[in-house]
């Protein structure tokens, strides 16, 4: 598609979403940052109409963190963004939380992450909204959730990761108490942050389907979903809590492995021709009939038999089967190893970096990559790559619209469209500093 194609179908929104999922359903983002405009990044991928909206002059913080383009805007707000339609409102004033009412009273969902309390303090919180649009699906995305001891605290991925346990079991365990050597390992992105925003786009589309049956019923369909980031930490976390209270067991850290499954690990490898950086591979066997096939493999059917044979034998035996594992792909190259293991049918994963992510063949080969066009100055342009709309559904183009536009793009016509304001009351509100 041509650049000049791209900055029409971005500027005048002439893509068509009618015939996505969530096709017909307005979103009207209030957050910012990575929680709640993930979740709004995610229902504007899947079809729905997702207004953010933002404060004058600054926007999204996010809009300058990390790396920046030529224009000033990171390339990670261009993909969290997509899709989305960009309303300069402030909130600190009256008449701009007026305008961001009449907006949720004429949408289906309002999506937000700010701390408990705020909405309330604006005015724009369900028992002021939902006397004019009862049906209106209100999304709460906060650190500790709405309600509770906790609630009025500010919750941001890191310390809220922290409080569900994820972070004590991310570690170099103490051979000693089993406990943390040292300072947890978190990973390099705001893991909670996304983990929330997938639950409240899930709880969003849940809503959505439980309105549209009370409708039916002939009873009000609003609702509200609230999304707490340690709670949604707290479903990746499997079988800790209930291995806790019926068998007292306290899951530490575990290092590159994970407790009680055997084998899955990283194993090192030959350094590559020319170079002396280490690499690594990663093989996960923990299958019993997968674990055979790893064995045979590797030469060491020794350690295939009774007492080998399911995954709680192996837990007792984890040092010498990671030992024969490791000393084995020790001696080849990374190539190797991943030759060996797929002709032998074993679950096998290079550690890979994002060039690598990009120029995968079978990323390639399946879209999961997409490159969307941004607008520059001057009618110049780029593209920026992003991950693709995942799940895939058959039957639907799920191909970004447009990237995350400029601060207040769309204002001028969401006010005028949604809202029938004329252009003078609009450039009336822009000369008292009530929009951007």
């Amino acid at each position: 598609m041509s650049a000049l194609r791209w900055n029409a179908l971005r500027r005048y929104g002439t893509t068509s979403s009618q015939h996505l999922p969530l096709s017909g359903i307005r979103v009207l983002e209030m957050g910012q940052l990575i929680a709640g405009p993930f979740a709004g990044q995610l229902l504007g991928q899947f079809g729905a109409e997702v207004i953010k909206v933002e404060p004058p002059g600054l926007g999204d913080p996010l809009r300058v963190w990390r790396e920046l383009d030529a224009d000033g805007t990171g390339p990670w707000f261009r993909s969290i963004g997509r899709n989305k339609k960009s309303v300069a409102i402030d909130l600190r004033k009256a008449e701009g939380r007026e305008l961001a009412k009449q907006l949720a009273i004429k949408s289906d969902v309002l999506l937000e992450n700010f701390k408990p309390g705020t909405l309330e303090k604006w005015g724009l919180s369900p028992e002021f909204l939902h006397p004019h649009n009862p049906s209106l699906i209100f999304t709460r995305v906060s650190g500790y959730g709405q309600t509770g001891p906790w609630s009025p605290r500010p919750g941001y991925a890191a310390v809220c990761e922290a409080e569900s346990g994820f972070r004590y079991i991310n570690g170099i365990p103490d051979p000693e108490t089993g406990g943390l050597t040292g300072p947890p390992v978190r990973p390099n992105m705001s893991l909670g942050d996304s983990v929330a925003g997938l639950h409240a786009a899930f709880g969003t589309v849940l809503a959505l389907l439980s309105r549209q049956a009370k409708i039916q019923r002939g009873e009000k369909g609003g609702s509200t979903v609230d999304v707490s980031i340690l709670e949604s930490m707290l479903n990746l976390t499997e079988g800790i809590i209930p291995e806790y209270d019926r068998k007292g067991k306290i899951r530490g850290p575990s290092g590159t492995s994970v407790t009680g499954i055997v084998p899955t690990n990283a194993y090192p490898c030959l350094p590559e021709p020319g170079s002396s950086t280490p690499t690594f591979i990663v093989i996960g066997a923990n299958g019993d009939t997968i674990y055979n096939r790893l064995m045979t493999a590797i030469g060491r059917t020794d350690l295939i038999g009774p007492n080998y044979a399911q995954n709680q034998h192996r837990v007792q035996r984890q040092t010498e089967i990671e030992g024969a594992i490791s000393d084995w792909t020790s001696q080849k190259t990374v190539g190797e190893v991943i030759e060996s293991m797929n002709a032998a049918g074993v679950p096998v994963g290079r550690v890979v970096n994002v060039k690598d992510i990009v120029e995968n063949e079978h990323n390639q080969a399946r879209g999961a990559i997409q490159d969307v066009w941004v607008d520059g100055k001057d009618g110049e342009g780029w593209n920026v790559k992003m991950p693709g709309t995942f799940p895939r559904i058959e039957g639907f183009d799920f191909t970004p619209r447009w990237a995350g536009p400029d601060l207040g793009e769309h204002t001028d016509v969401v006010l005028e469209e949604m809202l029938g304001l004329g252009k003078e009351d609009v450039e009336k509100l822009r000369g008292d500093g009530i929009i951007g």
